[in-house]
């Protein structure tokens, strides 16, 4: 290869490096990590549910069972009760699941290192639930959940669901999202806490 090829190569590799590198600028794009600029964690995206929107409700919801009268009770066991945590049903039109099992996640958490009861884990459950349903349909039934937690040996269980309005008009969209919380006992069905928490969302 000549030297005129070979720079007339070179000079064309460099001008499509220069396109490729001024395209990248001239789109804007810029990746962040949060621990960077914590303020790209605080705009909302979209009317589905976050982050902070899953840490404001599981927190308010958190610090109502923190005075309610089953923790004095599970206080005073002396961590002798069993408590597991099911599944959050999700009974809005959004596609939320994700979100609930991170707020699953999160409530076992709290439960394990702040409440003075022994919790289920959740690979228990799901052992227990696949040998309730069947193996070939090992979904959780929210009609079965006394069952569960009796064949667990589970006084109480945690459980919850999140509920939305959805509201229109022509140029703008509400969704007013609202996060249940129970505890139940097993042997009584019996709510022995229940609160909720709200988030509202919007485009306009």
């Amino acid at each position: 290869m000549s030297r005129t090829s070979l720079s007339r190569r070179e000079a064309m590799f460099g001008m499509l490096g220069a396109a490729l590198a001024g395209g990248a600028v001239g789109c804007g794009k810029e990746y962040v990590r949060g621990s960077q600029d914590p303020s790209i964690d605080n705009a909302a995206m979209s009317t589905g549910l976050d982050k902070d929107d899953i840490q404001r409700m599981l927190s308010e919801n958190l610090n109502n069972l923190r005075k309610a009268p089953i923790m004095e009770m599970w206080r005073a066991d002396r961590g002798q009760d069993t408590v597991a945590i099911f599944p959050f049903q999700n009974e809005t039109t959004e596609h939320v699941e994700p979100q609930l099992s991170a707020i699953l996640g999160e409530a076992e958490t709290y439960l394990v290192e702040n409440c003075p009861v022994t919790v289920v884990s959740r690979e228990r459950q799901n052992q227990m639930i696949a040998e309730v349903e069947g193996q070939q349909h090992p979904v959780f039934n929210p009609a079965h959940v006394a069952q569960y937690g009796r064949q667990l040996g589970c006084k109480y269980f945690v459980t919850g669901k999140v509920a939305a309005s959805d509201e229109r008009t022509e140029d703008a969209r509400r969704v007013q999202y609202f996060f249940f919380m129970q505890v139940i006992e097993v042997e009584t069905s019996a709510i022995r806490w229940q609160h909720k928490a709200y988030v509202t969302k919007a485009v306009r």
